[in-house]
């Protein structure tokens, strides 16, 4: 793949703290590249200031979307865009500067260089680290991603973080269609139809930054579902192996 068209989405509510800074940076760390502003109607115009960066930087695109449906519906929503205007490469980040846009020229090249269908940002391979995270917090999304392996059998050291470069071709082969979990669940859900495709995953380490501005979405809640969830695909996916077999 040869100067892919690579188009970073960057779901919003609530970010007008954080969105002029993220865009400038992901620009300084690779120019070429669009952004695509997924904002769900923030109250606090986020999505007026998408469009004013837009209207001054053609490499600024937006989707406004109805209101807050969650990260997995936006993803969802920004996914289906990017492909339709045939992007090569599309990539999760957040908006409040947790995902070092710093950190991008190593995912895409390891995409690239190691033919990755999926290029996962990892806090927890060599070099990866997580900083301004209480320990309580490490050590719940540490254990969340040991009980990830165990129920689902996948060999990935950060199923559950959400900055990554999807292929378009990988995207479109894991049947979006049907994915209806949402936040925390739904990494690891597009991880694992991965996986369960037989494609290349690679992770790579990232240096994950706890956000100074703004509010957290994350919650224990969210992360007790998201375990939940995964544990009944695990079950579910194992019985249907083992009904196979017989």
């Amino acid at each position: 793949m040869t100067n892919p068209r690579v188009l970073v989405i960057i779901p919003t509510y609530n970010e007008a703290e954080n969105l002029p800074t993220i865009v400038a940076r992901v620009h300084a760390a690779n120019p070429d590249v669009h952004v695509l502003v997924a904002d769900d109607n923030s109250p606090d115009g986020t999505g007026k200031l998408a469009d004013e960066l837009a209207d001054s930087d053609e490499r600024v695109k937006v989707l406004h979307r109805a209101g807050k449906e969650g990260l997995g519906k936006a993803y969802l929503a920004g996914f289906a865009w990017g492909i339709e205007h045939e992007y090569d490469v599309i990539c999760e980040m957040d908006a409040d500067g947790s995902h070092r846009p710093e950190d991008f020229p190593a995912l895409l090249k390891a995409l690239v260089e190691q033919n990755a269908d999926l290029v996962l940002g990892s806090r927890y391979v060599r070099g990866g680290k997580t900083v301004g995270w209480p320990k309580h917090r490490e050590i719940l999304s540490k254990g969340g991603n040991t009980w990830v392996r165990l129920v689902t059998g996948m060999k990935l050291a950060d199923a559950t973080g959400g900055y990554r470069l999807f292929r378009r071709e990988t995207l479109e082969r894991i049947e979006l269609s049907t994915v209806a979990s949402a936040g925390y669940t739904f990494q690891v859900d597009l991880a694992w139809r991965t996986v369960r495709a037989g494609l290349k995953v690679v992770e790579v380490p990232i240096t994950f930054v706890e956000r100074e501005l703004g509010a957290s979405k994350m919650s224990t809640n969210i992360v007790a579902e998201a375990l939940w969830r995964t544990t009944v695909w695990g079950m579910q996916y194992r019985m249907k192996r083992l009904l196979g077999r017989r």
